[in-house]
């Protein structure tokens, strides 16, 4: 019995590194789609986060399998719960991934060339759901935590961004629509980085048994309610 726990435990760590790698191609993708080639692109991301709510359906099978017929208890209750936690922010980096992508379609591909920071941004949020999957599969203390203090990169691009948007518009070098537009996707790029933290925070959860007080989902219940 405890072999074939472990063997499911294991299923369960190749199917969250799977979803993550959904969920780097679709941020990856949706900065794409911003730059250029938005249609293109963005039929990519749709594709993509459809994969990921289908790969969060089978990994909830998995949990709820494990915890109602193996009974986990200690370490690999923490585990199993903190998985299931995990995935419901994993898929919601797939919708905003979307959201971006669809934005894309609207966005004046030159006028969008002068905020070029919003690739390295998006970089940076693949980065943080790349690291804070491998710190859950690793039970890596070390890494999650590093994913956690990593927002301030996303957050501090994201205020850049900010602040060039209005200094072109301000000028008369950006209409006010594509900067709105172009601010949002930057926007979504930065709960992308919360989410990414909040899949951090489980995993310093299953580790050590505690969870810190979770700001950032405060923040994403409020905006996303």
């Amino acid at each position: 019995m405890a072999r074939y726990f472990e063997r499911q435990l294991e299923t369960l760590h190749v199917e969250l590194i799977t979803m993550g790698s959904l969920c780097e191609k679709a941020i990856s993708f949706s900065a794409k789609a911003i730059l250029g080639q938005a249609q293109e692109f963005a039929e990519i991301v749709f594709e993509t986060d459809r994969e990921i709510d289908a790969k969060e359906r089978e990994i909830e099978n998995l949990c709820m399998r494990l915890l109602l017929h193996q009974h986990p208890v200690a370490g690999d209750l923490r585990e199993v719960s903190a998985a299931m936690k995990m995935v419901s922010d994993m898929e919601r980096i797939g919708d905003q991934a979307s959201d971006i992508a669809d934005l894309a379609q609207y966005i004046d591909k030159q006028s969008a060339s002068v905020v070029m920071n919003i690739g390295g941004m998006a970089d940076n949020a693949v980065k943080m759901v790349t690291e804070s999957v491998d710190a859950f599969v690793k039970s890596d203390l070390e890494l999650s935590r590093k994913v956690i203090d990593s927002d301030d990169l996303v957050d501090a691009a994201f205020n850049e961004i900010k602040e060039k948007i209005a200094e072109l518009v301000q000028g008369g070098n950006l209409d006010v629509k594509t900067g709105l537009d172009l601010l949002m996707a930057a926007k979504y790029l930065e709960r992308i980085g919360d989410h990414a933290v909040n899949i951090a925070e489980w995993v310093e959860y299953s580790i050590t048994g505690e969870h810190r007080n979770n700001e950032h989902q405060g923040r994403l219940d409020a905006r996303e309610s």
